[in-house]
């Protein structure tokens, strides 16, 4: 019995490797070779989740037959489905246009990082008794992501606000007009907190009189192509 036991234990921590494994690798700009930093990188098989460092440089804890999405904003989100543990490079298609996405729709529940990443959440804690969490790898990770997470929240609560239905019911401008004037004068998350609808209103109101005195190839965004 002893020895069926034994057998089991080895099989065990023999198998145990197959899982959990650590897929490392880099992320580019697709015809430049520039790294691309705080790439977030999901698995949506096991909904773990990773960033991209300074360098571009990346690890997630995934396996063989799961598929990987890579996003930021920019960029077009590219798809990666592990066949194997070696080193990836994914390159990354520059998106072309000027104004963020709006990843808020009428059908999806409100983004709740705490919630859907919990796991992330709870590894990001500092204990004073305890050094490790303060120094560890996985707690620095977790603590990047979680800036990252409110980062998120606050873009995601700009774009509910300042929104083209209504920056459009104030300024008569439409279509890439109106997406490079709310690119050019989007206010930041401390402003929207901080005042109400009349004077958001008001705000852009101002913005398009700054806007219309602009010489025209002042009014026109970047091209990201």
């Amino acid at each position: 019995m002893k020895t069926k036991y034994f057998v089991f234990i080895i099989l065990f921590f023999a198998i145990r490797p197959l899982h959990a494994q650590i897929l490392k690798g880099s992320v580019v700009e697709l015809g430049k070779n520039q790294r691309i930093s705080n790439v977030f990188i999901r698995d949506m098989n096991s909904k773990s989740v990773a960033l991209s460092d300074k360098k571009g440089n990346f690890d997630i804890s995934t396996e063989p037959g799961h598929t990987l999405i890579f996003s930021s904003p920019g960029y077009v989100s590219d798809t990666l489905y592990v066949t194997d543990m070696k080193y990836k490079r994914v390159e990354m298609v520059v998106q072309g246009i000027a104004l963020r996405e709006v990843n808020i729709s009428a059908t999806r529940t409100t983004f709740n990082p705490r919630v859907e990443y919990a796991d992330v959440y709870r590894k990001s804690k500092v204990y004073p008794m305890s050094p490790s969490t303060w120094f560890s790898r996985e707690g620095r990770n977790a603590r990047r992501l979680k800036r990252y997470f409110e980062r998120e929240e606050q873009e995601r609560h700009i774009d509910s606000v300042f929104n083209r239905v209504y920056v459009s019911s104030i300024v008569p401008l439409r279509g890439q007009e109106l997406e490079d004037f709310m690119t050019l004068y989007r206010p930041t998350y401390a402003y929207i907190m901080n005042n109400n609808g009349p004077s958001l209103a008001a705000y852009i109101n101002d913005s398009y009189k700054k806007w219309k005195a602009l010489p025209p190839g002042k009014r026109k965004t970047q091209r990201l192509y």
